[in-house]
């Protein structure tokens, strides 16, 4: 399906913008499952200040959306209408250590936010070397892996709001919960500063390979997939609970839940983002009548299902 064209208009109420503002563009290459429909009009900005100059002329009631690498996104099939803001690595994906702090653009991979710290002796950020997203998507859902979380380490994170303004936000101000922010989802995050401890590069090194070797034993990283799909109930596991369930390697059209681990979902090949929501969605509707425990989407879900 496609949309109305609404980035003449846009471009007309714009002159003094710099980044690429295009119309119907698919987002499923944007993402790990390689799903999903079109973006209205999909906005890159070539730096904060381009981003600022776009929200301030943006029409209010035009909805906006933001993504990254898609690691942890399912888009539906129909599309997200109004506009799709992605900050790319060139305007967005600088890293820098000095001191005990580490800075990064909100479109740094986690990954390399970690490397970072560790090139310069500084432990604590070894987590971001498993998580497979971007510091901008980290802000947003407090992410975390083998233990530690963005807030354990964050010290502030900064973004432009719908109005164009600055905001800077202290780690209290981003009311960080499991798995999630608290802070204004109308912000759009473009950095942050993260505080490391010394310690010796040999230690952090064997950390990050720890991190690492877990990932490629435990989890089906080479598969188009989402990351973890569930949040994990207090004091459970969300994959014990799949797998007690009877649901590894279920499989909804061509998706299917992974043989190797159970809150994972991938596509075979030929799955749409309604065969894999639908197959989450049996995953939660069979865990509730096994062991009355309802799980709750980890993965971000966006745009309009089929009609």
């Amino acid at each position: 399906m496609s949309f109305p064209d609404i980035t003449r208009d846009l471009k007309a109420a714009m002159p003094g913008l710099r980044g690429r503002l295009l119309p119907n563009q698919s987002l499923a290459e944007l993402t790990w499952f390689r799903v999903g429909g079109p973006a209205q009009a999909l906005f890159t900005p070539l730096d904060e200040d381009d981003l600022a100059y776009f929200l301030t002329r943006l029409p209010g009631e035009l909805p906006v959306c933001v993504v990254g690498v898609g690691s942890n996104l399912i888009v539906r099939d129909g599309g997200i209408p109004g506009v799709v803001i992605r900050l790319s690595p060139r305007g967005f994906g600088e890293t820098e250590a000095k001191a005990d702090v580490v800075s990064a653009g909100a479109a740094a991979l986690d990954r390399r936010v970690a490397e970072t710290a560790a090139a310069s002796s500084l432990s604590g950020l070894e987590f971001f070397f498993g998580i497979p997203g971007t510091i901008g998507g980290a802000l947003r859902m407090n992410a975390g892996a083998n233990g530690a979380e963005t807030k354990d380490v964050l010290i502030e994170a900064v973004g432009i709001g719908r109005d164009g303004k600055k905001h800077v936000l202290s780690n209290a101000e981003m009311k960080f919960v499991y798995r999630n922010s608290g802070a204004d989802t109308s912000v759009i995050f473009t950095s942050a500063r993260f505080r490391g401890q010394v310690a010796a590069p040999e230690a952090i090194r064997a950390r990050m390979d720890e991190v690492q070797n877990h990932r490629e034993a435990a989890q089906p990283i080479r598969e188009k997939t989402g990351g973890s799909t569930f949040k994990n109930p207090p004091g459970q596991s969300a994959w014990k609970l799949i797998d007690a369930a009877g649901c590894r390697g279920l499989r909804v059209g061509g998706a299917q839940v992974s043989e190797i681990h159970c809150n994972f979902l991938i596509n075979t090949g030929s799955a749409s983002g309604h065969d894999i929501e639908t197959l989450g969605e049996t995953v939660r509707a069979r865990v509730k009548e096994h062991c009355g425990i309802e799980l709750h989407w980890e993965i971000k879900r966006i745009g309009i299902g089929r009609n």
